[in-house]
């Protein structure tokens, strides 16, 4: 009984397999456009893709295609081909404006961008365009079922350009030896901290600004001393105002004692 179950599947899968190879080599649409939809319904998103390639352009700007050009983003989508996905989703949506799909292709355009986005660390172009195309879904679709997810996407994102950049301006700190990069160090600094408000590298960023300074100071012209000595107190209290129970606190008060040391000098 086994043995014929196994012959039977195997009769089966040479004939799907017979089939497909003849829809490839067809030049009859239909027959093309069916068996498609059949590797797709079956998962075999791939093989769909291959002839949903070659029938694509006959059906473009076909009202009755709106099910094909649907299936055709959303295999390139499962197969992870993200790229191609994001543009065949974006132009469903434009083309087919009254399609009940239009929402969720929508999202699927920006969702692609999102899953593009690269680690910190590198360019963030796709994060950039990911950010643009989910605010502009959620400006277009404020009641979508896939707002949560959206807004979770942008978030996610706004984080990691907070950190891209938080990391740009804590290498000009890592990096500075001399009063010039300290001074690069400290505009970086305060960039940061006021393009990002919220964000949650403020704490650090703001020690870090107030260790900027402090270096700054100690290594400063004996005429310009006290003036930089005054300024790093200055940020030393804006950091403490922040979080007076900073896991740097200890190390900050250590660097205020050695400043207002260094400021009784002035005083005589």
């Amino acid at each position: 009984m086994n043995k014929i179950i196994s012959v039977l599947l195997i009769i089966i899968s040479l004939s799907s397999c017979s089939e497909y190879q003849k829809a490839l080599k067809s030049e009859d649409l239909a027959l093309k456009n069916k068996v498609a939809n059949e590797m797709y319904d079956k998962g075999k998103y791939t093989k769909a893709i291959r002839i949903y390639e070659q029938i694509v352009p006959a059906y473009r700007g076909k009202p009755n295609a709106e099910r094909l050009f649907y299936m055709f983003s959303k295999s390139y989508y499962n197969t992870k081909q993200y790229y191609l996905a994001g543009y065949q989703f974006e132009s469903f949506a434009s083309n087919y404006p009254k399609s009940e799909k239009r929402e969720e292709a929508a999202f699927l355009s920006a969702e692609c961008f999102y899953r593009l986005s690269p680690r910190y660390s590198l360019d963030q172009t796709d994060t950039e365009k990911a950010l643009t195309k989910l605010q502009k879904f959620i400006d277009t679709y404020p009641d979508s079922e896939y707002l949560t997810k959206a807004n979770e996407y942008v978030k996610e994102l706004r984080e990691k350009l907070e950190k891209k950049a938080f990391e740009i301006a804590k290498q000009y700190y890592t990096i500075s030896d001399h009063r010039l990069e300290y001074n690069a160090a400290l505009t970086a600094l305060d960039n940061f901290i006021s393009d990002y408000p919220g964000t949650p590298f403020k704490e650090e960023a703001l020690f870090l600004k107030f260790s900027t300074a402090y270096k700054l100071a100690m290594n400063s012209v004996q005429y310009k001393k006290e003036d930089r000595l005054n300024f790093a107190k200055t940020t030393y209290n804006s950091f403490t105002k922040f979080k007076s129970d900073s896991e740097f606190k200890d190390k900050a008060d250590q660097m205020l004692a050695t400043i207002d040391k260094e400021l009784q000098q002035f005083s005589k």
